[in-house]
């Protein structure tokens, strides 16, 4: 059994035992998660290693992209600039950034890109690595790219496009970038150790992502033959060019290679929409924050959060196939992505890694890992968490 270390309260010690069984039952590698019940932890564990065949224990003092786990962060930042009236989400984009009127977009709201019914998962030309790192270049491809369906008339996951479409706006109302705003305004208050544009000094403390397997039974050639990643086998299995395929590499095919998320380049610069950089504790801590106060901070008020988690689309998703319910910015729970009540909210990272929160139970909750799952949102491993977390209120 790999060694769990950290600590549960009393009456929460069935998560620590589903965190172990993890390991054993469910093949988490390196991992941690972290409870937080109005206002104080109540979990915080680490266990496990950091790479197959390491002796290199996962330790709280390592560090884990997160994918699209940040969005979650992201719509905090929007919202917050909404709570203070800085950011009307009714209000067309274009209002504050008038380059995206361009190609038919100027009546679309803020509200369409953060609950992904702008119909921009992807641009309309080719784009390197370096161009997805330049945030300059990416914003104007968006801007000026057209809608690939008619923005309001269906959803569908803008898998990594949406850090830069509302990144750009937080931008454009607070004159700072979203990495920047939210470590003034998030991160510095509340102590975390969450960065979207991870820092020169924080890079040795990252443990790099182990890419999935194959599902069970599924071979992609020989068994003994190298296995495709979860991009090479969704493009497989449903297409090149199927738009879930285009969303994950966006923009313009930048991120068709999975080995790049392992680069300290793409760790430093700005994607809101997938490469924040976290551990447990702080995720589960900014979403407490979001739904009481945690040392004396509160991020958004209770009219903001309802705002915010109020239901914006139904059905399936034009993107995932699957029906995903999302408020503005952040999924609710349901089948596709299990947060264990009705009042929660959050965002899941493909992989496995979750943070959320509960205003109800008053829960704030973190889990990061490096092995990912096949998932573009929760597998056995956070199913397990949140039920032992449920079964314990």
């Amino acid at each position: 059994m790999p060694e769990v270390s950290g600590f549960v309260a009393d009456g929460f010690e069935p998560v620590r035992a589903a965190f172990e069984a993890n390991f054993r039952d469910h093949g988490d590698l390196g991992a941690g998660v972290c409870v937080y019940r109005d206002g104080a932890p109540v979990v915080d564990l680490v266990g496990g290693v950091t790479a197959h065949g390491s002796d290199d224990l996962y330790s709280a003092d390592h560090l884990q992209m997160v994918f699209s786990t940040t969005k979650g962060a992201a719509a905090i930042c929007a919202h917050l600039l909404a709570e203070r009236g800085q950011l009307h989400l009714d209000a067309p984009v274009a209002s504050h950034w008038p380059e995206f009127a361009a190609n038919g977009k100027a009546d679309i709201p803020v509200s369409w890109l953060l609950c992904h019914k702008s119909g921009l998962v992807d641009v309309d030309r080719p784009l390197t690595l370096d161009d997805a790192l330049d945030w300059d270049r990416v914003t104007a491809a968006l801007a000026a790219a057209p809608p690939i369906w008619e923005p309001g008339t269906q959803h569908g996951y803008h898998a990594v496009t949406y850090g830069w479409l509302v990144g750009e706006i937080v931008r454009r109302v607070s004159g700072r970038t979203l990495g920047r705003f939210f470590a003034d305004e998030i991160a510095g208050p509340l102590g975390l150790e969450f960065w979207i544009g991870l820092p020169d000094e924080q890079i040795p403390r990252v443990v790099d992502l182990v890419p999935p397997g194959p599902p069970p039974g599924v071979h992609f050639g020989s068994p003994d033959d190298p296995q495709p990643g979860m991009i090479e086998m969704l493009q497989l299995l449903m297409g090149p060019d199927s738009l879930i395929a285009r969303a994950l590499t966006a923009p313009g095919g930048a991120f068709a290679s999975e080995t790049v998320w392992n680069e300290p380049a793409v760790w430093q610069a700005e994607i809101p929409a997938a490469n924040g950089i976290t551990n447990a504790g702080s995720l589960a801590r900014m979403y407490a924050a979001t739904v009481g106060e945690v040392d004396g901070v509160r991020l958004l008020s209770p009219a903001t959060v309802a705002r915010a988690i109020e239901p914006q689309t139904e059905g399936a998703d034009a993107v995932l196939i699957f029906e995903i319910p999302f408020g503005l910015g952040f999924m609710r729970d349901a089948p596709f992505a299990k947060f264990g009540s009705p009042t929660a909210f959050g965002h899941y990272g493909a992989g496995g890694s979750v943070g959320f929160a509960d205003h109800e139970a008053g829960i704030g909750f973190g889990y990061v890992m490096n092995k990912m799952d096949l998932g573009i949102a929760g597998d056995p491993r956070t199913s397990a968490l949140i039920d032992a977390l449920y079964g314990c209120l």
